[in-house]
């Protein structure tokens, strides 16, 4: 029993038994993610917060619990590029599920209904964000105290982005504003929805919200073990490791919960948790670097992981202009949008693949 559990804590597991964990990880990573998106919507009405806000933040923290975990471990076990690669690789993963989500909200684009000016400037953050860690990418190889500069620098950023977007409900702000349409789906917060969270207290709700929490911590360490024995028992590379396996693992939490959102209504939710939760996947850089024994963790990047921060990039200038057109409808129910993030990230993974 004790060298099965030091196995198991180790990380030495044969090839098959990882990628029955990866199956297992990503089935208990779905089941986590269906039943967080009732509890979010319930939670985001009830505290007030509206479902932009707190599907960014507390949504967006949940879901990318499982990408820190996996960016973390990664870095401390020596293995700075699979790190760099999770956590820029869910970011494209999840901006592609706006397109997962969108096919189950069936009466407009879902960047039509869920357009806002919150989500505009979450969009427009994570733009700021990973145009900042391309730049420390190239700037001096410097660390203070094992961290680099532009790790604080996201941080700090990502914060007053938040205090802008807290501050779009003041009326001394001449801000843009969607124009309604019929299709518009309006965040009317509702302190008693109907359905099985109706008679709940508050109280309990935040305790499943914690519990979902661990068991999305516990799935992404055991993601990261089987990762590591897939990369070293293969010959696939670190970024395409990183982005495909890891990456979309790391997208499920949010890719399930903004469906299970849309199906329940609640489209502005799905939107910011997808978004939401993209900001903080680039913060993992910055915690990634922390843990990161051999010096700048943005440094240590690659060309393949240097491309698919320059294609999440590029997806999530795609999202913002999909969200400006407001397009209602496209081929087979997407927009030139939907399209062009399936073309962008199908062309990523093929490239980092050859």
């Amino acid at each position: 029993m004790a060298e099965w559990a030091s196995a198991v804590f180790s990380g030495e597991w044969a090839l098959g038994w990882s990628v029955v964990v990866l199956l297992l990880a990503g089935a208990v990573t779905v089941w986590c993610s269906v039943r967080l998106a009732g509890v979010g919507d319930t939670l985001a009405d009830r505290t007030g917060w509206g479902e932009a806000l707190f599907g960014a933040v507390l949504f967006g923290l949940v879901t990318s619990l499982s990408g820190i975990v996996m960016t973390t471990v990664a870095a401390v076990d020596g293995e700075p590029r699979l790190a760099y690669g999770n956590a820029v690789g869910g970011i494209a993963a999840q901006t592609l599920a706006v397109v997962a989500a969108d096919a189950f909200h069936r009466r407009a684009n879902l960047e039509h209904a869920a357009a806002s000016l919150q989500n505009l400037l979450f969009g427009t953050l994570l733009a700021g964000l990973l145009g900042l860690s391309l730049m420390a990418t190239f700037s001096p190889d410097v660390t203070v105290a094992g961290v680099h500069p532009a790790s604080i620098v996201l941080v700090l950023v990502y914060i007053g982005g938040l205090h802008l977007v807290r501050r779009t409900d003041d009326p001394a702000w001449e801000a843009w504003e969607a124009v309604r349409t019929k299709e518009t789906v309006e965040d009317v917060p509702d302190p008693e929805p109907d359905g099985a969270y109706a008679g709940r207290r508050t109280l309990s709700l935040w305790a499943e919200f914690a519990v979902i929490a661990g068991v999305v911590i516990v799935a992404g360490w055991a993601v990261t073990q089987a990762a590591q024995v897939v990369l070293s028992s293969t010959s696939l590379r670190a970024g395409l490791v990183g982005a495909g396996i890891m990456g979309v693992i790391n997208a499920l939490p949010e890719a399930v919960t903004s469906i299970a959102a849309v199906r329940r209504g609640a489209v502005t939710l799905a939107f910011a948790a997808i978004i939401g939760g993209n900001c903080l996947d680039v913060l993992n850089l910055a915690i990634g670097d922390l843990a990161h024994p051999g010096g700048s963790l943005f440094h240590a990047a690659g060309r393949d992981e240097l491309f698919l921060t320059a294609a999440a990039l590029l997806m999530t200038t795609v999202l913002l202009a999909g969200l400006l057109v407001r397009q209602k409808s496209g081929w087979f129910r997407l927009g030139f949008d939907g399209w062009t993030l399936v073309v962008v990230y199908a062309g990523t993974m093929v490239t980092l693949g050859v």
